[in-house]
């Protein structure tokens, strides 16, 4: 490992990376787990705990008012600083005030203020996405986006973990305390941390605002093409993962197998895999890492195939398990620092809000006929086929990023007239 890769490791960019990370990861599962955990065991219908999914709609559909966050600067500490600030402030109070309901009584009120949480915690991702392609370099943004999926995960786990954890001793009302409190990680980072310097001028009116975004980049030669990588370079990855637990399952594995392998090591090797990406794009740069781990994905895939041929064999399913993990980790940290460097500084929070947002249409989509795909193909079928899934995405590779190109080469290959 060269000095400027582990110079850039041990930066305190990548600290920040982290933190910021956690405060982003934190919010969501306060409303996805810790609360369907409090409905549960306060003896709320099932149907209403299932209708409480549709507060994370917000989430879908923050590239809405994504232009907001480009266009306008708040009076104090800058355009991304003072939004993030905003966001984790609200974000605490809102945490610590949900959990001063009782939830067979103020059902509604929790409603309420869990659609707020995911209101500002979508809101917090927007401009924290923004941040981190502007406070990095395309050197570092790699590494740092590696670092920031792992610390999203780790605040995904502390949410819930700290909850449960905790619950039966000191109640949820303090929980939710706690987990405010827990916020504070966001707001001290945010303090701490320099504005990044763009260069670049703020959008001004109403029409730079909004429509600004979406007519530089569709005014790209390269638009369409890109777009159309971002909807199939992960598609055979999403599709086999919709059937992993069925097919694990239906091997005969039982749940507590599934869970030690799939839920533990598994999610070791997917923490590796995004820190490790990270690190391999400060050599390889993000265009060739993309075609290395694109094909370590779709190989990954076509290894569950072996089960069925091998039959219940539990090393070889770890052996499977973990590899398909660290592909997809490889391949996640490439595919966020691709999208990363397809935004204009100008409109950072817009563009890449529409680009996440576009991102999960095929996973969802796709999953919706897995398990069609595997009666008519059978399991070896099945990921045969989700293993060929990969090649329109890596084919379009061609296009969007060569092998060789560098990641300036990638962004200039998206400009007008390319």
């Amino acid at each position: 490992m060269s000095r400027s890769t582990i110079k850039i490791i041990l930066s305190p960019k990548m600290l920040v990376m982290f933190a910021l990370g956690f405060s982003s990861g934190f919010p969501f599962y306060v409303i996805r787990e810790v609360l369907k955990a409090w409905l549960t065991d306060a003896n709320i219908d099932l149907g209403t705990i299932g209708l409480f999914s549709a507060v994370a709609l917000p989430y879908t559909w923050k590239f809405v008012w994504s232009p907001a966050l480009d266009g306008i600067t708040p009076p104090f500490l800058g355009r991304r600083r003072g939004w993030m600030l905003m966001t984790q402030i609200c974000l605490l109070i809102l945490i610590a005030a949900m959990g001063q309901f009782d939830p067979t009584k103020s059902l509604k009120m929790m409603a309420v203020v869990a659609f707020c949480i995911a209101i500002f915690s979508a809101s917090q991702d927007i401009v924290l996405d923004a941040f981190r392609r502007e406070y990095l370099t395309d050197e570092e943004l790699g590494l740092g986006t590696g670092i920031w999926m792992n610390a999203w995960r780790f605040g995904m786990f502390a949410s819930t973990g700290t909850a449960f954890l905790l619950a039966d001793s000191i109640g949820y009302p303090a929980v939710h305390l706690v987990l405010s409190l827990m916020m504070s990680l966001g707001i001290i980072t945010t303090l701490l941390v320099s504005e990044p310097d763009t260069g670049v001028r703020v959008p001004q009116t109403l029409q730079e605002t909004v429509i600004g975004p979406f007519r530089e980049f569709f005014g790209r030669g390269g638009a369409w093409w890109v777009l159309a990588f971002i909807l199939l370079y992960k598609i055979g990855d999403n599709m086999a993962g919709a059937m992993n637990i069925p097919f694990i399952l239906k091997m005969g594995f039982s749940k507590q197998e599934y869970f030690v392998i799939v839920k533990g090591i598994g999610m070791l090797a997917l923490f590796g895999g995004a820190f490790l990406g990270g690190i391999v794009m400060i050599r390889l740069g993000i265009a060739n890492s993309l075609w290395f781990f694109g094909i370590l994905q779709a190989v990954s895939t076509a290894g569950f195939a072996l089960l069925v041929i091998f039959g219940k064999n539990q090393a070889l399913l770890t052996g499977i398990v973990a590899f398909e993990f660290l592909a997809t980790g490889l391949g996640q940290a490439a595919y966020a620092s691709y999208m990363a460097v397809q935004t204009n500084k100008r409109f950072t929070a817009t563009q890449y809000a529409m680009m996440t947002s576009l991102m999960a249409i095929p996973g969802t989509a796709a999953a919706a006929v897995t398990g069609y795909m595997v009666e008519f193909l059978g399991w070896t079928g099945f990921y045969t086929a989700c293993a060929l899934a990969a090649l329109p995405g890596m084919l379009l590779l061609l296009r969007v990023a060569p092998w060789g190109s560098s990641n300036e080469d990638i962004d200039a290959n998206m400009r007008p007239g390319a």
